[in-house]
């Protein structure tokens, strides 16, 4: 039997991961908004791509939740999308109201799906998922340090005029500009880009890295990136549905790891049919832990307000 792959929201990040996990047979697609029309315009359209593109599964659009029923990985991607000049936290109150009522519904017609959450500001909204759905830890993901690192390990290709290939970065902490990169665990060939490049290179690419999404917004003028994070999303999703047991940067709940417990926070994680299978703990220098407790006590502070809605 198939796999059951919802996305909520049909917007261009939700539309991506629709597309891209039809485009790879990873199983079947229901695509929900409140929109009505916008679904089920969207999910023929990519359904009629199917002989073209060689693909099988079958693509559902829909405004019922009933649609959803039995889902075995949903993707959250509703919300309101940052706009220039606007912090990820900016978008708590707002997109707090959404993710509840989404995961709510969700789980109302699905007893245990994995729940990969893209919607922003992201630390806050896994944790909001994981608190309303109810669900074990290893079943609630955060979408984050695929799409950091992705774009670390193009910056870094781009410096280097190197092979985007042969380049692997790793990229933890919050979802916000507080993000951790780790140059000494990102390589080129197995070799440390802290061997290849001067301090001052690598300041520049961390920094471009921290405000990456900001740049695509201020450029964009009127949306936010879609494309890099589809395409995160989708990887976590295959990682999943194939049991590869990828090591992949994933937004995952910390129970002492690193120092913290009751927060969400990027972390390397081996990632497999179960979910979550395990959290990766790095050696770190005193300078990266330090870096690390500065990016958890800003996620604390958004939990904070999280867990102040919920009382509300």
């Amino acid at each position: 039997m198939r796999k059951k792959i919802t996305v909520v929201g049909a917007g261009q990040v939700g539309t991506t991961v629709a597309q891209l996990v039809a485009y790879k047979n990873l199983g079947n697609v229901v695509l929900i908004d409140i929109i009505e029309g916008v679904p089920q315009g969207k999910a023929l359209d990519l359904q009629q791509s199917g002989c073209l593109q060689v693909f099988d599964s079958i693509v559902v659009g829909t405004n019922d939740y009933k649609d959803t029923a039995d889902s075995d990985i949903v993707v959250i991607t509703a919300g309101v999308p940052r706009k220039p000049g606007q912090d990820r936290a900016d978008l708590l109150n707002i997109n707090a109201k959404i993710v509840k009522d989404v995961t709510e519904k969700i789980m109302a017609h699905s007893k245990d799906p994995i729940i990969i959450v893209v919607s922003n500001p992201l630390d806050a909204m896994v944790y909001l998922a994981k608190e309303v759905s109810g669900l074990s830890r290893n079943h609630v993901i955060g979408m984050a340090g695929v799409l950091d690192s992705a774009r670390f390990r193009t910056f870094v290709a781009l410096e280097l005029n190197c092979s985007l290939v042969d380049v692997d970065a790793m990229v933890l902490g919050g979802h916000g500009d507080s993000m951790v990169p780790m140059p000494r665990y990102t390589t080129v060939s197995g070799i440390s880009i802290t061997d290849l490049m001067s301090v001052e290179q690598i300041e520049r690419l961390v920094e471009r890295t921290r405000k990456g999404g900001a740049e695509i917004v201020g450029l964009l003028k009127n949306g936010s990136a879609f494309l890099a994070p589809g395409a995160s999303v989708v990887k976590m999703v295959e990682a999943i549905l194939r049991d590869k047991r990828r090591i992949l940067p994933c937004t995952a709940h910390l129970d002492g790891e690193y120092g913290w417990k009751d927060i969400f926070f990027g972390v390397p994680v081996e990632l497999g049919a179960h979910g979550i299978d395990k959290i990766i703990e790095l050696k770190l220098t005193p300078d990266e832990q330090k870096a690390i407790d500065k990016s958890a006590a800003d996620v604390k502070k958004t939990i904070e307000e999280v867990n102040a809605f919920l009382k509300n």
